[in-house]
């Protein structure tokens, strides 16, 4: 769509050239001879940016930037003066003008002037929408999941989001560690702010000093140029640091530091460099375990814990895999053009009992594999890859390693599970089927979390 301009100017010859010149540049233009005609043609459509004259009888030019200030912030204005007014034109810009230019005009300049506000307006619009767009992909609404353990833990994130505090993320590998992490910086004040993010357990220890903090030129060998850090990258934004127990107790110390006072020097300098930073870290190691053994600091674990999320593994929520399936079939429907409407409920009973050691980012690959491998409308057992029923109760195997007490639950849960899908969730006809009377059936249930 076209730029729109709104040129304000009372000498009517002036008005027209203008227009003249801004019509044959492509863009869409809109007239006012003063202050008062302008506010009402703004009213009526709304200009991209404005170009007002300063002295004009009734309402100058000041008094209608003052009056946009108010009511449309967002709308860029350029101030044409005359050369005796030059002080006027420095207050306009003091109020929010965005830039002037004096008369007598060169529209070779004045168009410049405006193609550059219209280039970085569109940037503007451009970085609030995939603002907006990180927004929606990375809102509460998104963690999917009905269980109360998810309900606990999106009560806890949109807490822990309006503050500034520090925030540990702890939960097995593929649990959505780094989902939570974006679902809080996306939530807070900070949100229009960097979120940086660094992997702690792929950098050697002296790569990860200078990604964390920079490093001045000649430092070592290859530091070829200043670098700038990731905490200065994120200064009055989130720093995200993952795998925080794979880091070093060198590391751990010089990182204590900038938690303790939010300051730092770059690798080979000398300057202090201060920042404001919110700290959201993230482990699937057992950090009490590590301060035992001395691998991990406990002044920095007592840092990095003021807020702790723990965000359970799949196994531990099984009702919310029949959600994630039907929002990875949606996905990977869209991606790769197939149109599977539905999963049945025998298939869906084995993706239930299997135990997904990789978590929701095993479940995501398998559900891809399974869109990308089969040309069906609807997935039944066939569809599934082996691993799923080697694991599931459908077979009759189950894992001894924790015993003959937990195997023997494990497979009582499975036979719940499959037991209720066969009589459509009636608890009912479920409980006669299993020949147990109903208020052992919903014991069990309430014991093996099966909502």
């Amino acid at each position: 769509m076209k730029t729109r301009i709104l040129v304000v100017e009372d000498e009517h010859d002036t008005l027209e050239l203008m227009a003249e010149v801004f019509l044959n540049k492509g863009y869409r233009v809109d007239k006012a001879s003063n202050g008062i005609e302008a506010l009402r043609s703004v009213k009526v459509n709304e200009p991209d940016i404005i170009l007002t004259d300063i002295l004009m009888p009734g309402m100058d030019g000041m008094e209608l930037l003052r009056n946009l200030a108010k009511e449309y912030p967002h709308i860029p204005v350029i101030m044409i003066t005359a050369y005796g007014t030059i002080d006027n034109a420095v207050e306009a810009m003091k109020l929010g003008a965005k830039d002037y230019i004096t008369k007598p005009l060169r529209f070779e300049e004045l168009t410049s002037k405006v193609e550059r506000i219209t280039q970085l307006s569109s940037l503007i619009k451009e970085n609030e929408f995939l603002l907006n767009k990180l927004q929606q992909k990375y809102d509460f609404t998104n963690i999917i999941g009905k269980t109360s353990k998810i309900k606990d833990l999106l009560e806890l994130v949109r807490d822990v989001a309006a503050t500034n505090a520090t925030a540990l993320i702890r939960g097995e590998s593929g649990t959505g560690k780094e989902l939570i992490a974006n679902a809080i910086h996306y939530n807070s004040q900070r949100m229009k702010r960097p979120f940086i993010k660094v992997n702690c357990a792929v950098l050697a220890e002296s790569l990860l000093e200078s990604e964390l903090f920079g490093h001045v030129k000649g430092a070592f060998t290859g530091a070829i140029k200043d670098k700038v850090g990731r905490f200065e990258l994120a200064n009055g934004g989130t720093l995200f640091l993952d795998e925080i127990g794979d880091i070093s107790l060198k590391m751990q110390s010089q990182l204590l530091r900038v938690l303790q006072v939010g300051e730092f020097e770059r690798v080979g300098g000398t300057e202090t460099i201060k920042v404001d930073v919110r700290i959201i870290a993230a482990t699937n190691k057992n950090l009490e375990e590590a301060m035992e053994r001395g691998e991990f600091r406990q002044d920095l674990f007592y840092r990095l814990n003021v807020i702790p999320i723990t965000v359970p593994p799949l196994r531990e929520r099984r009702e919310d895999i029949q959600y994630l399936v039907s929002h990875f079939i949606e996905k990977f429907n869209k991606i790769y053009g197939k149109n599977i409407r539905e999963i049945t409920p025998k298939a869906m009973a084995i993706l239930k009992n299997y135990d997904y050691p990789g978590n929701i980012r095993e479940l995501e690959n398998l559900i891809e594999r399974i869109v990308v491998l089969n040309r069906v409308d609807v997935i039944d057992l066939e569809n599934l890859p082996s691993i799923v029923p080697a694991s599931s109760a459908e077979n009759g195997k189950v894992n001894l390693e924790g015993g003959l007490t937990q195997a023997v639950e494990e497979y009582e849960r499975k036979l719940i599970l499959m037991a209720l899908e066969e009589n459509g969730y009636n608890k009912v006809q479920t409980a006669k089927a299993l020949k147990i009377n109903r208020s052992t059936f919903n014991s069990k249930l309430k014991k093996y979390s099966i909502n």
